[in-house]
């Protein structure tokens, strides 16, 4: 809604202006763009917004796998039963709501940036294909972390984590420096190298997926999820009106769009490509309440935590089991009794009922 028509509004209904107003101000510029997608995982163009905790449910959706809530978002369509892409990779990018880049399948808003994994859908994967060598990589070079799963992991070992790792690569053969044009950036700055060093990550996965195309030709499929924040530390260091922010927006496009045609030849034009772009990550709202009748060690008195036993699935079936279980035992043995107590010796019974009082002598 524009800002004229909520002054238009505001001569009909006074009071509309402020409301509009404050919902104009509210919207914010965060993306999901599909990069690369098939032919057969058809994602519709239009400004549909997604929301930041369904992600992992599209990525889900987009390898076949089925999710426990419909994803009523008319921006995927249903594609082939029996084919699925090779391979799922997401990037996300934090410190920015929109990259400049050049080719896209389609692009929509996102709302409700709150933080997401894609968990879930790793150990779909793995618990799926685990006889096989499907790739499952989570990485996120700001906060040294590595996550992988499955019997690929010896490769992706040589990706460096650690800030002297990555600070070593740099410096080495195939480093991304010499064809970067860096212009205000600078190779001392603890901000400017960490960002270098996400761009160098992108670099290397895509190196030893070619080194290794054995991965992306099998049938089982792989999962990336990268996480970069080395723009949201420029911002930090820099501001948004830096220099060096605009020339490091610049160069992650461009290493982003040419990281996703990469991967995408790689696996054989199979792979949907998606990247997050979020100004900031909004911490997700919660209701927290305290009972005053809560005691210490009231649900599980071996923890010093004061946590509640594990939940089994089980619990309602045995529950329901040992319910009416015990409903039939109790109204059989009130019958029963009924029926003893009301009972006639002498004409319902043979136990007291003599039919010969005399002994039979032959």
């Amino acid at each position: 809604m524009s800002l004229v028509n909520c002054q238009r509004m505001e001569a009909f209904f006074p009071g509309v202006f402020v409301l509009c107003f404050l919902v104009t101000i509210g919207v914010h510029g965060d993306s999901l763009t599909v990069l690369q997608a098939p032919d057969f995982v058809s994602f519709q163009k239009g400004d549909w917004p997604m929301s930041g905790e369904k992600i992992p449910d599209l990525v889900a959706l987009t390898m076949g796998f089925s999710v426990q809530e419909d994803l009523s978002w008319p921006g995927l369509q249903a594609g082939p039963l029996f084919q699925r892409p090779r391979a799922n990779v997401l990037v996300v990018v934090r410190g920015v709501d929109s990259l400049a880049l050049s080719q896209s399948v389609a692009s929509y808003p996102l709302e409700n940036p709150v933080p997401f994994t894609l968990d879930s859908v790793a150990e779909t994967v793995h618990s799926l294909f685990a006889e096989d060598t499907p790739v499952v990589l989570q990485l996120a070079p700001s906060e040294e972390r590595l996550y992988m799963l499955g019997k690929a992991n010896v490769v992706f070992e040589e990706l460096p984590v650690t800030l002297q790792q990555i600070r070593a690569r740099l410096s080495q053969d195939g480093s991304v420096l010499p064809s970067l044009l860096l212009s205000s950036l600078s190779r001392n700055a603890e901000a400017d190298l960490l960002f270098l060093s996400e761009v160098q990550v992108l670099h290397d996965i895509t190196a030893l997926l070619q080194r290794h195309k054995h991965l992306a030709k099998d049938h089982s499929p792989d999962l990336y999820s990268l996480e970069l924040s080395g723009l949201e530390e420029l911002s930090r260091a820099y501001g948004q009106d830096s220099p060096q922010y605009r020339d490091a927006t610049a160069i992650l496009a461009s290493a982003v769009q040419k990281f996703g045609e990469e991967v995408y030849g790689l696996y054989g034009s199979s792979a949907v490509v998606e990247v997050v772009t979020v100004k900031t990550f909004e911490a997700p709202l919660t209701r927290k309440s305290r009972s005053i009748l809560e005691s210490i060690q009231i649900s599980n008195p071996g923890s010093p935590y004061n946590l509640a036993y594990k939940y089994n699935f089980n619990y309602s079936v045995i529950f329901n089991i040992v319910l009416w279980l015990m409903i039939g035992l109790a109204l059989a043995v009130i019958a029963i009794s009924y029926n003893l107590w009301n009972m006639d010796p002498g004409y319902d019974s043979i136990i007291y009922r003599m039919t010969n009082q005399k002994i039979r002598m032959d």
